[in-house]
């Protein structure tokens, strides 16, 4: 018996879609926050964590769970550099709003 209890991997497979799919109603329905959107591409990718996570678990291999950490990797560089370009975009236009960010061009 698994350590999870009478949880079985369709579960974790639907917790994670159901994450997946609020994180790409929140990318459509949300246009101008910056940190929103950034908020929401985070949600989407600790969606696809958790399924790689349920499917590393399930099949007894370690695999998934090296590339969620790699993937978390990447996921705390991207925001690093997206709260950057909001401080800039914030400095120069006074505001967060999506609209400001073709003014940023050179």
């Amino acid at each position: 018996m698994s350590s999870l209890g009478a949880l079985s991997v369709g579960h974790f497979l639907a917790v994670g879609a159901l994450l997946f799919a609020l994180s790409v109603v929140g990318i459509f329905l949300n246009r101008k926050n910056l940190i929103v959107l950034l908020m929401a591409i985070e949600l989407m990718l600790l969606a696809v964590n958790l399924n790689f996570v349920a499917f590393a678990h399930y099949l007894g291999d370690l695999h998934g769970q090296v590339f969620v950490f790699f993937i978390l990797t990447v996921a705390a560089a991207e925001s690093a550099i997206g709260l950057a370009i909001l401080v800039l975009l914030f400095r120069n236009q006074a505001s967060i709003d999506v609209e400001s960010l073709h003014s940023l061009k050179g």
